[in-house]
Order: C-alpha cells, then sequence, then structure tokens
C-alpha cells in the first residue's frame, strides 16, 4: 500500500509543475489563487432496474467503489411516485464524491485507460459545460474501466461523471482539462 502523506498523483505534480503556469500565462492571472484547479469529481449511477429488484442497487454499489476506490453511498428516492412505482426511501442509485489524491488518479485512469476502451470513441464533447466551469459526461457502460470484471457483471449500467473545478468561465474550465489531456473532439 502506498503512503498517502509522501505520495503525489501523476497528474497533481504535472498540474503543479507544468499546468499552472501555463494557465497563468494563457490568462493572464495576477494572483496564483485565481488559477483554476480541480475541486473534486462525482460519479453517479442511476439504477432504474432498483424498483423491481434492490439487490442491482447494491452490486452497483460494489462496482463503483471498485472504480472510485473509495466506498460508493446508496441514493435513496426523497418522494414516493407511483406512476413509476417507487416509494420514499427506497434505494435508487449510488454515488461517490473524489477528493485530493483519489481525484487525481481516477482523471488519469479516465482520461488514459477508460475512455480509449469506449467502442466508436471520437472524443468527448468540449460543449458539456454548465457557464460556471464545471464539466458532465455520461458513459454508457461501467465496463471500460479495467476493475471491472467482465464475467461478472450481471447488467451494463451506464454512469455520470461530473469534474467540478474553481473555474469561473467554461474557457478557463476546458484549458484546464486540455491541459490534463482531455479528448475534446471539438
Amino acid at each position: 500500500m502506498l503512503d498517502q502523506a509522501t505520495y503525489t498523483p501523476r497528474l497533481k505534480a504535472f498540474y503543479r509543475e507544468t499546468a499552472r503556469a501555463a494557465l497563468k500565462e494563457e490568462f493572464g492571472y495576477k494572483n496564483d489563487m485565481q488559477i483554476p484547479r480541480l475541486e473534486k469529481i462525482v460519479l453517479n449511477m442511476g439504477v432504474g432496474e432498483a424498483v423491481k429488484d434492490t439487490k442491482k442497487v447494491r452490486q452497483a454499489a460494489d462496482e463503483l467503489t471498485l472504480i472510485a476506490g473509495q466506498k460508493a453511498v446508496i441514493t435513496k428516492a426523497k418522494n414516493s411516485i407511483a406512476g413509476f412505482r417507487v416509494r420514499e426511501e427506497m434505494p435508487l442509485g449510488t454515488k461517490v464524491t473524489l477528493r485530493g489524491a483519489r481525484m487525481y488518479e481516477f482523471l488519469d485512469r479516465l482520461i488514459n485507460i477508460a475512455l480509449p476502451r469506449v467502442r466508436d470513441f471520437r472524443g468527448v464533447k468540449g460543449s458539456s459545460f454548465d457557464g460556471r466551469g464545471n464539466y458532465a459526461m455520461g458513459l454508457k457502460e461501467q465496463i471500460v474501466f479495467p476493475e471491472i470484471n467482465f464475467d461478472k457483471v450481471d447488467e451494463v449500467l451506464g454512469m455520470d461523471i461530473i469534474i467540478v473545478t474553481t473555474a469561473k468561465t467554461d474557457a478557463e474550465a476546458k484549458a484546464l482539462l486540455k491541459q490534463f489531456n482531455m479528448p475534446f473532439s471539438s
């Protein structure tokens, strides 16, 4: 096991040594605290089949825990919706929030291992920013991550990935993610 006190993820070291200076020069920041940085990455899996079988939510949580390297939390319905056969407090999905070293490690694996394994991959949409410097993307299948054993997967589930930055604009956030070699298609 790596000592977390002395270990620095590859992307975090790259950000400190190279990306910060490039972003400061590109946008002309006067203060180092203005330079955008990653704040957190939120992974979310909605399990629609959970209405019929609650075991699927636990399986999704286990898979998300493997992918993230951190225990996933099961999310529950806040309200009852009769049309969807959902009752209050019924488990419907799972999520995990990554910060610090785990966040950088996950982003590294996402960009360099998982995204190239996606079928017919031509890059991620460059327009999926929210206007405040945060980027959201979705994957149709969780099996692109090497941590998931394809033979043990009962059902292929999608997942949402939200990358939260301190950037004030979408252009700054896109420049930050481009520094990490995020494969934008446009």
